[in-house]
């Protein structure tokens, strides 16, 4: 059975990251896996998109709208913006951070996270709300957010824990590793709010 999952931010959160991760702990089981990401402009803050397909039914390596079993979203404006792929069921783990984009700053212009996440659950989407910035605080660094939010995306049973922890000891450089993994952890056993 195939497993879409797509990973969504903006440009300089780690969600190429992420995908890699998420890629090589699949492989390194055994599983047929293909993957593409569109950074755009991501080096200004523009959005960055990654699909990964697990499973042998994947012929494409774009996940077609409605077919996510899950949304791994670093921020809740790109929650919002990529809701479309979701598939009835399926479910959201989204960091409760927004990034104003640069066209709403210069409208003098906000987004609010609240709205974003009001209406992820009144489309009726599974919402697991992460603090990710609470998390990597305590950790003491903002650039673990993106395997906090793997390790809370572990709690669906889509991805496995343990499969993205031995994943990283050969994506992740050795001075980084313990930190990676602990936000893997964290991310695993933080409250979340369904």
């Amino acid at each position: 059975m195939t497993k879409n999952v797509l990973i969504c931010g903006v440009g300089g959160q780690g969600t190429v990251l992420a995908a890699k991760v998420l890629s090589q702990a699949a492989l390194s089981k055994g599983k047929q896996v293909l993957s593409a990401e569109t950074i755009g402009m991501a080096q200004r803050g523009g959005s960055v998109t990654s699909h990964v397909r697990i499973g042998k039914n994947a012929y494409s390596p774009l996940i077609p709208a409605g077919k996510a079993d899950l949304i791994i979203a670093f921020e809740a404006a790109e929650a919002v913006r990529n809701i479309s792929f979701l598939k009835k069921g399926g479910t959201v783990v989204v960091n409760d951070k927004i990034v104003q984009p640069t066209t709403a700053s210069i409208l003098g212009k906000s987004f609010d996270a609240g709205d974003m996440l009001n209406y992820l659950k009144a489309i009726k989407a599974n919402v697991i709300r992460v603090d990710a910035e609470k998390i990597s605080e305590r950790l003491g660094s903002s650039k673990a957010v993106n395997m906090i939010l793997l390790g809370a995306a572990a709690k669906t049973g889509v991805i496995l824990k343990e499969e993205i922890l031995s994943a990283l000891k050969s994506l992740v450089k050795p001075e980084f590793l313990t930190l990676n993994q602990k936000a893997v952890e964290e991310g695993f056993i933080f409250p979340v709010d369904k």
